[in-house]
């Protein structure tokens, strides 16, 4: 399937959860995530901030364990700068610090900012992943322009409430790819 098909299909899926099955789902993605992500080489965390009203994954669970059992992470989250259409990126002080943009995302209204050549590790959000590690987002490529600016080491971890799909049918050479990704069942590694 071509990413528009997957990017409708996927929102539906998400949509036709249960608030039981979000619940859960999302248990399970934070289990899985402590469970087989080592955070002990990390000083620099990005992660998105979820729209609830979309259901995507929830990261405040991660991000509120990650400041409790590793405060040696800071956290960095993502802000849209509309005149450039690019990601700024800032370190995450507390919820004082944020407002709801026009799309219903969270972001930081001011903060300290987070050069990119200091993330160790991002959190990215998708709808859909393939087994070699390219991801369908919402298509405005906002991600993939902020993962060309980090540094190669840079680990990539697609957050999924789905498992992979066998391919992505125009995935192309301007989509960065994952190294790994956490769904509620697995860990997925490129």
């Amino acid at each position: 399937m071509r990413k528009k098909e997957l990017r409708k299909l996927y929102l539906e899926k998400r949509q036709a959860l249960s608030e039981g099955e979000y619940l859960q789902l999302n248990y399970l993605i934070t289990e899985m995530f402590f469970a087989h992500v080592d955070l002990s080489f990390i000083s620099v965390l990005h992660t998105f901030l979820p729209i609830e009203k979309n259901k995507e994954p929830n990261t405040w669970p991660i991000v509120d364990r990650i400041r409790r059992e590793f405060p040696q992470v800071r956290i960095s989250i993502p802000r849209v700068n509309q005149n450039l259409r690019e990601l700024e990126n800032f370190y995450f002080e507390g919820l004082h610090q944020l407002s709801e943009n026009i799309w219903g995302i969270p972001e930081p209204r001011q903060g300290i900012p987070t050069p990119s050549e200091k993330i160790d590790m991002v959190l990215v959000p998708l709808l859909v992943f393939d087994e070699t590690g390219h991801r369908v987002g919402y298509g405005k490529g906002f991600y993939d322009k902020f993962l060309q600016t980090c540094k190669s080491g840079t680990k990539r971890i697609g957050i999924s409430l789905f498992p992979p799909i066998t391919s992505i049918d125009d995935a192309d050479t301007y989509d960065q790819r994952l190294t790994k990704a956490v769904t509620p069942y697995e860990i997925v590694t490129f």
